[in-house]
């Protein structure tokens, strides 16, 4: 396998290695094969990389008036009314879990000094669309609901995600607006999936050979989670075509330039903005899809969630 040199040099000894590993596309795997791939790959990962110490963990869940979503709550520190974080991880809405994003939920209570709480939604196929968005939906809502006993302040509530995690973010904040429920104060989307057809320049230009994420893998992803072809342009899994941005919390939206998913999350900020939405947006040099968790291989993992910590700040 050749490297691309387009890539920053840490990006490209993780390429090298992930090739010296034999690690298959995740396109040619079967659901269940692709799934326990990433749950080994993601526990080899806390040898190398331990995950920072945070004051406490709590596996709970929301109970069944809001879906009996299960989830992991991270407390930074034994403060109260704190503000806090609802984050969904990345995977396609297919694999990932709560696991997987452990370290990486760890590090952005750790960065933000803020009580984290990660979302195990339901995936395709199993659960196809809309099963994602209601849950993470209904998730938000019980955090805000039970601020009091998290010991979370419910008027500095964002959400944050990777990836497709990142358009669940999204559709909640659309979702938020529209209902009237709950107040967040900002959104953090990390190279969100904004778009299923895949029809942007970047989709080809970074279809094979910068990661885990190819052109293959989006359809991969898309077969099991939209099965059905007439939701593909629903607003809920496409937050592009909502009727309307306006009204939206503040976004921080994370491109990584190396990503088939590059184009559609600059291009969701630019229609974000033109809603009157206040938006800022990181475009990182060299990097490709999944650097977000890659904490310990490559510096902008890192830097990232300092990002993040520095945006939020403005709106806590």
């Amino acid at each position: 396998m050749s490297v691309p040199s387009d890539v920053h040099p840490q990006v490209r000894a993780v390429l090298k290695k992930m090739a010296e590993l034999g690690i298959p596309k995740v396109h040619d795997l079967s659901t269940q094969a692709a799934r326990a791939l990433v749950e080994n790959l993601s526990a080899a990962r806390l040898e190398s990389y331990p995950p920072p110490e945070v004051h406490a963990v709590v596996n709970t869940a929301t109970g069944s008036d809001y879906g009996d979503v299960s989830v992991r709550i991270y407390r930074s520190s034994a403060a109260t009314e704190v503000p806090a974080i609802v984050f969904f991880h990345g995977g396609g809405h297919v694999f990932g879990s709560l696991n997987t994003h452990d370290t990486a939920a760890r590090f952005l209570a750790h960065a933000t000094g803020s009580t984290v709480v990660s979302v195990d939604y339901r995936m395709g196929p199993e659960y196809p669309f809309p099963a994602a968005t209601e849950d993470a939906y209904q998730a938000t809502l019980w955090v805000s609901a039970k601020a009091a006993e998290l010991g979370i302040d419910p008027t500095r509530l964002a959400v944050c995600g990777d990836s497709a995690g990142a358009n669940l973010a999204a559709v909640v904040a659309l979702m938020a607006r529209s209902e009237g429920e709950p107040a967040l104060s900002a959104q953090v989307l990390v190279y969100p999936v904004i778009d299923y057809r895949g029809s942007t320049p970047s989709h080809a230009r970074y279809a094979q050979g910068y990661g885990v994420l190819e052109a293959g893998t989006v359809t991969w992803f898309r077969d099991r989670y939209l099965p059905d072809p007439a939701l593909h342009d629903d607003w809920r899994a496409c937050p592009k075509n909502a009727a309307s941005h306006s009204g939206l919390p503040p976004a921080l939206i994370i491109t990584a330039e190396c990503d088939v998913l590059h184009d559609e999350g600059i291009a969701y900020g630019e229609q974000l903005t033109s809603a009157g939405v206040t938006v800022e947006q990181i475009d990182y040099a060299g990097m490709i899809h999944g650097f977000f968790t890659q904490l310990g291989l490559v510096d902008d993992a890192e830097r990232s969630h300092h990002d993040i910590a520095q945006f939020l700040s403005k709106y806590w």
